[in-house]
């Protein structure tokens, strides 16, 4: 379950692939293309997202980092990368991935963050996407990301959004909301206080993926397998959210629909 989780939100490439030939949309290719309209992988500013920037001279760290998606736009920017994730196959998948990325240098860890083997203030840049829903002790792992950031360090930070996973309740399979998926809904108010009581001042918090939300129903509903997740309500799906950003009014149908149900919310904030 979370590799699922992880696919849909943290493991992006950098960039949008080709849109298919053929009449059928790839349910991904339109989620990828939703995820960067909602301020991702933003080659012409170099931001990560929307208010994080990452160059060459800073230190990336990701943890929880899937299959590296993130860390792959950070090492085409030439920053130097550190893998850490609690999976050693995701690690190596990420190194793997990184390899073929111009960044300067690439540093791995197997951890489960309690603690995570880095020393203090070592990052320009933390990046933790839809890992704290997962933790046993939310507390203390935000306290080692803060230990590992150096001042003045941006952080990216995103957990479900309540509207979202409210929606998959009663549908969802029973492992969704167990360890080691997520044992928790986390609320606007208390992601806010969480990073805040952890020593990190919010520069901003929002939301997106309205998308997402309504392909995860859909995709419990289908009973298909995520390494090929084909199915007439995916596709459907899929193929009526491209009409819907086609339309002369789509951006802005997408802005109201992804703040009522959104898939994650998203801080960035900064280590005084």
């Amino acid at each position: 379950m979370l590799s699922l989780l992880k696919k849909l939100t943290g493991a992006k490439p950098t960039s949008a692939p080709a849109q298919p030939a053929n009449d059928k949309i790839d349910p991904y290719w339109i989620g990828l293309h939703d995820s960067m309209l909602s301020g991702w992988f933003n080659k012409e500013t170099g931001e990560l997202f929307t208010g994080f920037p990452v160059n060459a001279e800073d230190i990336v760290l990701d943890v929880g980092c899937g299959d590296g998606g993130n860390l792959q736009f950070c090492g085409m920017r030439g920053a130097k990368v550190i893998i850490a994730d609690i999976d050693a196959n995701k690690v190596e998948t990420s190194r793997q991935r990184l390899s073929e990325t111009p960044a300067r240098e690439v540093e791995h860890h197997v951890t489960d963050g309690n603690p995570l083997p880095i020393a203090d203030a070592t990052a320009t840049r933390v990046v933790s996407t839809e890992v704290i829903e997962h933790v046993d002790d939310p507390a203390q792992f935000l306290a080692e990301l803060v230990r590992v950031g150096q001042p003045g360090a941006l952080y990216l930070l995103s957990v479900p959004h309540p509207s979202s996973e409210n929606l998959q309740k009663g549908i969802a399979a029973p492992s969704y909301f167990q360890k080691p998926n997520h044992i928790r809904v986390i609320s606007e108010e208390q992601f806010k206080a969480m990073v805040s009581e952890a020593g990190l001042e919010v520069i901003s918090h929002g939301q997106h993926g309205f998308y997402w939300s309504l392909w995860m129903l859909l995709f419990w509903e289908a009973k298909v397998d995520l390494v090929n997740p084909d199915h007439p309500l995916l596709n459907h799906w899929a193929n009526t959210w491209k009409a819907v950003l086609d339309s002369p009014r789509g951006g802005q149908i997408k802005e109201a629909l992804d703040s009522v149900v959104a898939k994650s919310q998203i801080i960035i904030a900064r280590k005084p």
